[in-house]
């Protein structure tokens, strides 16, 4: 029976005959319409990376940011609509102070991954909301250890070694399982996903972009953190270097 129809696409509450749900499927749409996002889960901590388009040259450097702390130890990569994944990380925040206050400690990466899972399924089940239109990296840094997760707008949640998400997402993953997770450092692993990003970055077609990257890691105490500027700079120049030399080839 075909799902073409007046009246399927209006509700989240709403099945097509073959059972999609096309409001959660417009919500994918315009995570894949998004900016891409990288992250990697390395032997001494978790590196996630996004590119931000220059929609201006008016536009402060660093502003509008993709990457928000949860905690100390948390972060969250955001790629689709930004005003609905500062929802998402208003939420984790208060789940993660709700846990410090309750518990005592941080809160650890799958639970603050079920918890967010939760907010993003719930609004997916009554017409009066619509879900939220962005895909969400998690990185964090517990007793338990490194942990990367990645949520997309149906609430869905998996762990991973390493993943992306966003327009580039395909050929992303294809350079991502070439890499060597067990030997793979956090310093390595930044240069890794710049060199990734701008890989799937055409000049010709896109506006010019910058990155963000943040890194909880060893180096830093597990503290989630930025990337320092040096690094950054270092990183987007041999990405810009890789991308140049293949476009050569």
């Amino acid at each position: 029976m075909s799902s073409i129809g007046t009246g399927y696409d209006q509700s989240t509450t709403t099945f097509s005959p073959d059972g999609r749900v096309f409001q959660i499927e417009y919500a994918t749409k315009a995570v894949d319409n998004s900016s891409t996002a990288v992250g990697i889960r390395c032997k001494d901590g978790v590196v996630m990376a996004i590119e931000k388009p220059k929609l201006s040259k008016m536009i402060v450097e660093g502003s509008n940011r993709r990457i928000m702390n949860v905690d100390k130890h948390s972060g969250i990569c955001v790629s689709g609509m930004i005003a609905d994944a500062r929802q998402i990380v208003n939420h984790g925040r208060s789940e993660a102070a709700r846990y410090l206050d309750f518990y005592g400690g941080p809160i650890p990466g799958n639970v603050l991954c079920d918890r967010i899972s939760g907010l993003v399924h719930n609004y997916t089940l009554y017409w009066v909301v619509r879900p939220f239109g962005c895909s969400v990296l998690i990185g964090s840094y517990s007793s338990e250890g490194p942990q990367l997760h990645a949520l997309d707008p149906s609430g869905i949640s998996y762990r991973y070694f390493a993943t992306a998400i966003g327009k580039g997402k395909n050929g992303a993953k294809s350079q991502l399982e070439k890499l060597d997770l067990s030997t793979l450092t956090a310093r390595e692993a930044v240069m890794e996903a710049a060199k990734i990003i701008y890989m799937q970055h055409d000049p010709a077609k896109d506006k010019p972009i910058e990155l963000e990257i943040s890194w909880v890691c060893d180096e830093t105490n597990r503290m989630h953190q930025l990337v320092p500027p040096a690094m950054l700079a270092e990183a987007t120049a041999a990405a810009k270097a890789a991308r140049e030399a293949m476009d050569e080839d």
